[in-house]
């Protein structure tokens, strides 16, 4: 019997893990990645492996289906990835104020291990607020102070938890951090979409301070709690492309003031139908000397054709796509009697994911 794509890379994979995983770092020019040993160039081809089918947060379900979870992961290697993005929620992580949650810190440990053994590199994005049930009361109270203070300490466990695994790729310290205007915001989460809370303020009033003072004193005090523990692996922070959304401006997180501490620029580009060049031509602010990553994609506002399009034209200034993988593949979404129209594009995307991934290993 002919072994099905799936079994020859579990086979391949016990066999590579015979030798360790190269850390990933920025090579010395500072403009892309390399492997630490080798400094041989790495280029990320990823997923976001944020929540499954039913809409569930990986934090919810880890423990008691983390078998689910091993499956998850042989079938993200098989599409061809070398990286997941996992979206760690601050509610699951801490207990109190000053508390870490030792269940779910186990747990990460067990992920970083799973990770090792696919060999697949992790993008740990933190401080998650997607699902407001798992947000505390005590938390959601808290000013900004006191909350900046519980973030600190969250990064700080999980960076003691991380520190000496090489399948750590990066810690993203929040997902879409956005700051108000001029007047005081009352909430501190914005933009439900599905349920879930992706956006999330650093602070509900400048107090007079600029929106740069702001990001650049939150991004130092997370980076000094990361680096008490784990001063090699990279940080970013995965932002919304205003500079796309909004038809032009400058990025605040990769302004020279606010990410002269991050390691490299993680922005998430939904191209539109029909406007490729356009994304393509508001990427190029995030073009900053820094290895840059698109960290999140998908055909949500395109076809599948012009996503493949809008990543072959930018490679030669990007260096990695992270896309979505929600536990469903190709094959079983095909196999359904009457698919949606969302499982029929996530399917068709799927399979050109996989068959981009030859042209990214060859350009490694």
């Amino acid at each position: 019997m002919t072994p099905n794509i799936l079994t020859v890379v579990l086979l391949m994979t016990s066999v590579a893990t015979v030798e360790p995983l190269e850390h990933i770092r920025v090579s010395d020019d500072g403009t892309h990645f390399v492997h630490g040993a080798s400094a041989e160039r790495f280029i990320v081809w990823g997923v976001n492996y944020d929540h499954d089918g039913p809409g569930r947060l990986l934090d919810e379900y880890w423990i008691d289906e983390w078998e689910t979870v091993v499956r998850d992961f042989r079938e993200i290697k098989a599409l061809g990835a070398n990286c997941v993005r996992v979206h760690l929620q601050v509610g699951q992580f801490m207990d109190a104020p000053n508390k870490p949650n030792a269940a779910a810190l186990k747990q990460l440990a067990q992920l970083v291990k799973l990770a090792e053994e696919t060999r697949l590199y992790l993008d740990v994005t933190g401080l998650a607020c997607y699902h407001t049930k798992n947000i505390p009361a005590w938390y959601d109270k808290l000013g900004e102070p006191d909350r900046w203070a519980v973030q600190a300490t969250f990064w700080e466990a999980v960076a003691d938890t991380c520190q000496d695994s090489p399948a750590i790729l990066c810690y993203d310290l929040m997902n879409e951090p956005i700051l108000p205007g001029k007047e005081p915001a009352t909430e501190w989460l914005t933009g439900e979409l599905g349920g879930k809370y992706f956006v999330q303020r650093l602070t509900l009033d400048l107090q007079g301070r600029t929106r740069e003072q702001v990001a650049e004193a939150w991004v130092n005090t997370m980076v000094d709690a990361i680096r008490k523990h784990d001063k090699r692996h990279m940080i970013t922070v995965g932002v919304i492309p205003w500079v796309f959304a909004l038809g032009g401006g400058q990025p605040l997180f990769y302004s020279p003031s606010v990410g002269k501490r991050l390691d490299f620029v993680a922005v998430h580009f939904y191209p539109q139908k029909g406007e490729v060049e356009k994304a393509l031509k508001a990427l190029k602010a995030y073009e900053i000397g820094k290895p840059l990553v698109i960290e999140e994609m998908f055909p949500l506002k395109c076809g599948v054709d012009e996503l493949a399009a809008f990543i072959s034209q930018s490679a030669d200034h990007v260096d990695g796509w992270i896309s979505f993988y929600w536990g469903t593949t190709a094959e079983e979404l095909n196999a359904k009697d009457n698919p949606t129209i969302g499982e029929a594009i996530t399917a068709s995307w799927l399979n050109r994911f996989r068959e981009m991934s030859e042209a990214i290993r060859a350009d490694q």
